[in-house]
């Protein structure tokens, strides 16, 4: 009988704060189990498919989290000033919370949960982008774009690569411009 008060979402909560404290490389059941204060043969009772199920279900999380903080962006907002906060919101998430953003999956995976999270995710952008006119294929095009942009620029932030002193935001100002521009002007 699983622990009581023990969900497998406040499993997931226990993973997830291990991997902010110390990197997605540290996820085991064990470690998992000892912060949950339990044995960890007894995390299967929480998490029956061990740590696989336990990733996944992270990855559910973090993809929903990141949905969450784009449309939360994006509320009240349109067009130029719509791309720029959920750019801003993308990077945010990612510099704030590095080791947990490398749980988001970059590609598609045979799974409803995930798959369903993704949609949302995706579906954030493309509404944002409806304001440019952008329909059908020539939005999946341009939400790839924002897709690359967003992802390219925070996973460097993240990763420490950009060691030049120019100002990081003014940087990201410059991209922001650009994409707009380009979304303005996009091929018909």
């Amino acid at each position: 009988m699983p622990r009581v008060g023990l969900t497998p979402d406040q499993v997931v909560d226990h993973a997830l704060a291990l991997i902010d404290e110390q990197g997605a490389d540290t996820l085991t059941l064990a470690a998992v189990a000892a912060r949950a204060g339990v044995a960890t043969p007894s995390l299967y009772k929480h998490v029956s498919g061990g740590l696989a199920e336990l990733r996944r279900l992270i990855a559910v999380r973090v993809t929903d989290e990141l949905a969450d903080r784009l449309a939360d962006a994006a509320v009240g907002r349109s067009g130029d000033d719509a791309v720029a906060a959920v750019l801003r919101a993308y990077h945010a998430y990612a510099t704030e919370r590095p080791h947990r953003y490398t749980a988001l999956p970059q590609a598609p995976q045979p799974d409803a949960d995930l798959t369903g999270a993704a949609a949302r995710l995706v579906g954030v952008i493309i509404a944002v982008l409806r304001e440019y006119g952008l329909d059908g294929s020539e939005a999946v095009h341009a939400a790839r774009t924002v897709r690359s942009l967003a992802h390219g620029f925070a996973s460097l932030t993240a990763a420490g690569a950009f060691q030049l002193a120019e100002d990081l935001a003014t940087t990201q100002d410059r991209l922001i411009a650009t994409l707009t521009t380009g979304l303005r002007n996009w091929p018909a």
